[in-house]
């Protein structure tokens, strides 16, 4: 079948390499329509209760993660020429579109009671009044004389000040968020140089833009880093420019066709997706060393070029093939867990795996037969003598040191079992940015004067129409349950609707902030009449006024609790929501309130719980499937056992190293175990197949047999080796934590694997096969 294929290619070469062409192009204008996303919570499956709780809270409350915080910390925030520049700032920030407020001392209102209307009115404390000293130093008194804003919009204690800008939630899920972030950021960033004060920003509208940019920045950067690399590496491999550029061709073409599969499917470019490309370029290069290796020994032994071509694709097509139906498979099986952005990333990794492999069997031989003939420098390599000698001690250590081969693997195994036990699983919503990050140590500003920017959202359902508004006893139970959640450090002041009461209550009793607390049952009748605004009255439409409300539905049924939070992991985040849970539980009795918990915070637990667990599945489903495949090719239960032990033993190995080195199990670095499995195992596949085909030549002689798969594979097998390895290499010099722990532990598996293959494998074949002789 695969003669009749190679005589196939090679008669119909120009009519393929047209239908090619045409094909690609097709590709390359989806390619250039490809985006990145801006979406933030689609690690989680779309029928998941708390994915439709929190679709059902922002339909409700609106976006709770459009929030972009500016932070200062002076002691000089009041003296006119600063504060001045800092109110100008608020007020250019407001001008900016899709800037729908911004929140900051300029914006803050002050409580006054009005005898005539019986009424408590909003005044802005700040804005009307002049620019001098002494204005500002009585807004001053009058802004400190409210608890209101403590710890909110300004720390005390470290002189740190918050200005908060909100963006369009339309405008947060599109490709114009990055203009509306930059040009808050410039704005910063010339106030900064303006006073000479550094400027902190975060929150998530800029880590979702900073991400989005980078993850675009870092494809360009690994693509043509991944492909000089490989390019130098041909060169120097074959000595050949024509081999070089014709390898360079199948990934580029390759490329093309994974960029313009994310547009037909759909997809845009996440942090995932974004690394299919460079992978493509890695894992591709192994398909042409495969083909032009065998395409060069079988000159070597024909010295005709076009049987030289046909023999190549004959016996490297289904060796190639189940190279790449692996590979694809280690990248597929993700497309099998809940997770959206897995889903997409297993789909579009495994269509494109495979079709780099009917792209590499039709170009090569195609543009091949087109090439001359190979000349004696381009087949040197084949009798590299230093590689030969390294062959030779491989031939060595299997034939005489089976044993210690095997005690050695026994003793790594339980070293590296050991430090399996040591792994730990969680994972940061930042955690790939490097801890020298500024968009980190921004980040930690906020956290230790503000407790975070994460948001968190508590909602309590009375069951009850105005059971929120007009019922004192479940205003005290929800002051009770964010009192509690004041004393966690982790967590930040949190806001509700009992915050405007008592804000009302100091303004009710004159402004003094000693009565700045839960109004008593005895104070609600005096109080409640200055408390009702009409609805087209000019204290309504005011900030304080949008502030309380939205944080009651419109029945005044349900209370919204709305608190940010420091970005504590996944570890600790479950400890946190539960002992809140137990206290709420404390409070509100299960039969008669309903306390949800949702917001960003949430549904990020949630889901990196989905994209851990689903990995961790995948790779049972990699071995399976990888399994299946093996058996198919083989036929026999004993080489599929063969075959799968020393790809197993690197994985191993690499969660070992994982756990006593202390890297945690997390999205990133899960992700490693299914695609080392199944680019792993290519180079078990090429060693074995090699070994079936040769045990007839050598009537069944195990040993012999082995021995001439080491010297007639190992070369393939150490090029490609270093192909991968270097290409995985190159995800060590991302600005993203798990991107660089994808590389070198990938890296690592693979550099395991190919000594287990071309050291352990063949002492088992020999150890475990002489009894069959």
């Amino acid at each position: 079948m695969w003669r009749k294929l190679g005589q196939f290619i090679y008669h119909k070469r120009l009519i393929l390499l047209t239908a090619l062409l045409f094909m690609t192009v097709f590709m390359g204008y989806h390619a250039s329509k490809v985006k990145l996303s801006y979406e933030f919570v689609r690690a989680i499956p779309t029928d998941n209760p708390k994915y439709i709780a929190f679709q059902e809270f922002r339909k409700k409350y609106g976006e709770d993660g459009n929030l972009m915080v500016l932070g200062v910390q002076t002691e000089q925030f009041f003296d006119a020429s600063f504060f001045n520049k800092y109110k100008t700032l608020h007020h250019e920030l407001k001008k900016l579109n899709a800037v729908e407020e911004v929140i900051s001392i300029v914006s803050a209102v002050n409580l006054v009671k009005n005898y005539e209307t019986e009424k408590l009115e909003a005044k802005n404390i700040f804005e009307n009044i002049g620019t001098g000293q002494q204005a500002i130093d009585s807004g001053k008194n009058v802004f400190l004389n409210l608890p209101f804003y403590q710890n909110r919009i300004y720390n005390l204690k470290s002189n740190a000040w918050l200005m908060g800008v909100k963006i369009n939630n339309e405008v947060m899920n599109s490709k114009d968020r990055a203009a509306v972030v930059s040009s808050i950021s410039k704005l910063a960033n010339e106030f900064s140089f303006d006073t000479q004060t550094q400027v902190y920003k975060s929150g998530l509208p800029l880590i979702r833009t900073e991400m989005a940019t980078r993850i675009a920045d870092e494809m360009k950067w690994f693509l043509l880093a991944s492909a000089l690399l490989c390019a130098i590496i041909l060169l120097l491999f074959f000595r050949s420019l024509s081999s070089m550029l014709l390898s360079l061709a199948v990934v580029s073409i390759g490329v093309v066709w994974s960029l313009g599969t994310m547009h037909l499917l759909g997809y845009n470019i996440t942090l995932l997706t974004a690394l299919i490309p460079p992978l493509v370029v890695v894992i591709g290069i192994p398909n042409c060393i495969y083909f032009l290796n065998k395409y060069h020994t079988s000159y070597n032994q024909t010295g005709d070029k076009n049987a030289a071509l046909i023999l190549m694709v004959e016996k490297m097509g289904i060796v190639t093939l189940f190279c790449n139906l692996t590979a694809a498979i280690g990248f597929a099986v993700f497309a099998l867990t809940k997770s959206a952005i897995l889903q997409e990333f297993g789909v579009v990794a495994g269509i494109n795996i495979m079709a780099l492999f009917f792209i590499s069997l039709i170009i090569i031989p195609a543009v091949l037969a087109y090439l001359p003939k190979p000349k004696s420098r381009h087949t040197k390599y084949l009798h590299n003598a230093n590689l030969h000698r390294w062959l030779d001690r491989l031939e060595r250590w299997s034939l005489n040191h089976r044993r210690l081969i095997f005690v050695t693997t026994v003793v790594i195994m339980l070293i590296s079992i050991t430090g399996m036990t040591q792994l730990k699983s969680v994972g940061y919503i930042v955690d790939d940015i490097p801890k020298t990050d500024k968009l980190y140590t921004d980040l930690k500003f906020f956290e230790h004067h503000f407790s975070g920017v994460m948001p968190l959202e508590i909602l309590v359902n009375t069951h009850k129409k105005y059971g929120v508004s007009r019922n004192l006893n479940n205003l005290e139970r929800i002051d009770s349950l964010t009192q509690y959640m004041q004393t966690i450090s982790a967590i930040g002041k949190p806001l509700s609707i009992v915050d405007g009461l008592k804000f009302a209550k100091q303004a009710f009793f004159e402004g003094d902030s000693l009565y700045y607390s839960m109004p008593s049952e005895f104070d609600l009748p005096g109080l409640s009449k200055y408390l009702t605004m009409r609805k087209d009255s000019t204290a309504a439409k005011n900030s304080f006024a949008k502030i309380v409300s939205s944080f009651m539905d419109e029945d005044k049924m349900e209370a919204r609790i709305s608190v940010n939070m420091q970005d504590v992991g996944s570890l600790r985040l479950p400890q946190i929501i539960d002992s809140i849970q137990k206290r709420s539980d404390q409070l509100f009795a299960k039969d008669k309130y309903d306390v949800q918990f949702t917001g960003t915070s949430i549904t990020f637990l949630e889901g990196s719980r989905f994209i851990i667990n689903g990995l961790k599945e995948s790779i049972l489903w990699a071995f399976l499937f990888i399994a299946i495949c093996m058996f198919y090719l083989f036929r026999s239960w004993r080489i599929l056992i063969t075959s799968l032990i020393p790809n197993v033993i690197p994985l191993i190995i690499t969660a070992g190293v994982m756990g006593w080195t202390g890297v945690p199990l997390k999205p990133s670095t899960v992700l490693i175990f299914s695609v080392a499995l199944g680019i792993a195992i290519d180079i078990t596949i090429r060693f074995l197949v090699n070994y079936k085909q040769e045990l007839r030549n050598y009537n069944n002689n195990i040993e012999k047999t082995v021995i001439q798969t080491i010297h007639s594979t190992g070369i393939s097998i150490i090029y490609t080796s270093m192909v991968l390895i270097v290409g995985f290499v190159i995800f060590c010099f991302s600005g993203f934590g798990g991107t660089q722990s994808l590389g070198w532990l990938t890296s690592l598996t693979l550099i395991t694997a190919t000594l287990t293959n071309l050291v352990l494998l063949p002492a088992i074949l020999i150890g475990f096969g002489k009894d069959k002789q």
